[in-house]
């Protein structure tokens, strides 16, 4: 975990001046994938890992941005036109900026040192977690404060529209809001929420398959193009349809004749996977926990084979997870293309989990992957 005492010294020793800490954590997607988009139902919990930024007030309008783990970069507030996205660790950075800019709120220059312990390119949700944590700076740093539903849609609006990947609102909602010992059941159309709570004999185990994942511009985007594709259809045969969230399972079967293959399968894993993290709700506030990991592995199964974003490594780590004694469920989570699995373990099985998943995952991809248990913590606050 990160030492604000450590990143308060060292930004004094870099900048010669006194900073305030902000932190935003990452996330795990313990169901609902890819509903976001769809004006749909997730949820998700905030994780113990974290971007910390240290920030203090400049006299002029540039951001002078360091971290030890990616680099140095500075940008010019006056002149935020002249930058696009140069994919770049620092986009989220200075796309936030922009965004804050654009939106009317006028920065003030800050130096600003980052550091994070977020696994990058996992699909925990790293960007997200620099992109909340800079808000929370920038804001602070020129003095206004916006209200906590501003700073989410702003932070998502930087990475649809500076980094070029069009998420949807969940990531940053879950960072900003996030709540310990809960998942955020999260309508991500009214943006109500429903803190849910995990069950206490359970830990959160997060296994990264080593298998990088880069969306912008990609699959990512793609999916997004055949739900909109979907919807048009479905909106032929009733009013009112504006996202696959508005189509019932019994709708889709009904009306499915047109589509093609591939946007069938697209249409139907949004579907179930709405009706899949409502149910899952019911089950946790039944502290049925053996039936909301049903739920889990069944939400697998749907991502690999009608969303189709799995891989070879994610399958193989939820196939030996699945079978392992004491595990609830399991499943890819993220967007997809690589990154992680979160599994449901039972304290007592934990350690003798993560040593055989370890084991197996080696034997069978001959990588070694990395495990990270975890509990639900708050979201971003100032330090």
């Amino acid at each position: 975990m990160l030492d604000p005492a450590a990143i308060t010294a060292q930004f004094i020793k870099k900048f010669n001046a006194q900073p305030k800490l902000f932190r935003a954590p990452g996330r795990v997607n313990l169901i609902g994938e890819h509903t976001d988009y769809n004006d749909g139902f997730v949820m998700p919990a905030a994780i113990e890992f974290a971007t910390v930024i240290a920030a203090a007030p400049r006299e002029d309008r540039r951001l002078v941005i360091s971290s030890s783990g990616f680099g140095d970069a500075e940008f010019d507030l006056s002149q935020p036109n002249n930058r696009i996205a140069e994919h770049h660790w620092s986009d989220y950075i200075v796309g936030t900026a922009v965004t804050l800019e654009k939106a009317g709120y006028r920065l003030k220059g800050a130096n600003l040192l980052v550091e994070s312990d977020v696994p990058s390119g996992a699909g925990l949700s790293s960007s997200a977690a620099v992109e909340v944590a800079t808000a929370l700076a920038l804001t602070e740093t020129s003095l206004f404060s916006l209200s906590k539903i501003e700073l989410i849609k702003i932070c998502q609006r930087a990475e649809n529209e500076f980094v070029g990947m069009r998420c949807g609102i969940m990531d940053q909602f879950i960072s900003t809001l996030g709540k310990a010992a809960h998942a955020l059941m999260i309508d991500c159309r009214s943006l109500d929420f429903t803190a849910v709570p995990l069950p206490a004999e359970v830990r959160l185990v997060i296994c990264n398959s080593m298998v990088k994942h880069q969306h912008a511009g990609g699959e990512y985007n793609q999916r997004r193009l055949e739900c909109e594709a979907g919807v048009k259809h479905f909106a032929q045969f009733k009013p009112g349809i504006s996202a696959l969230r508005d189509v019932s399972i019994e709708e889709f079967e009904s009306n499915k004749n047109g589509l093609s293959e591939v946007i069938a399968r697209r249409c139907r894993h949004i579907i179930s996977e709405n009706n899949r993290v409502v149910a899952a709700t019911s089950a946790l506030a039944e502290n049925n926990v053996a039936a909301f990991g049903t739920l889990m592995n069944q939400s697998h199964f749907s991502m690999r084979d009608d969303y189709e974003i799995s891989c070879c490594e994610i399958d193989t780590l939820v196939e030996i997870a699945q079978a392992a004694e004491g595990v609830y469920g399991a499943r890819m989570t993220g967007g997809g293309f690589g990154g992680c699995t979160i599994n449901l373990v039972k304290v007592e099985f934990v350690e003798d989990f993560c040593r055989k998943l370890h084991e197996q995952y080696k034997i069978s991809t001959g990588i070694d992957c990395e495990i990270y248990v975890t509990s639900a913590s708050d979201g971003a606050t100032a330090l």
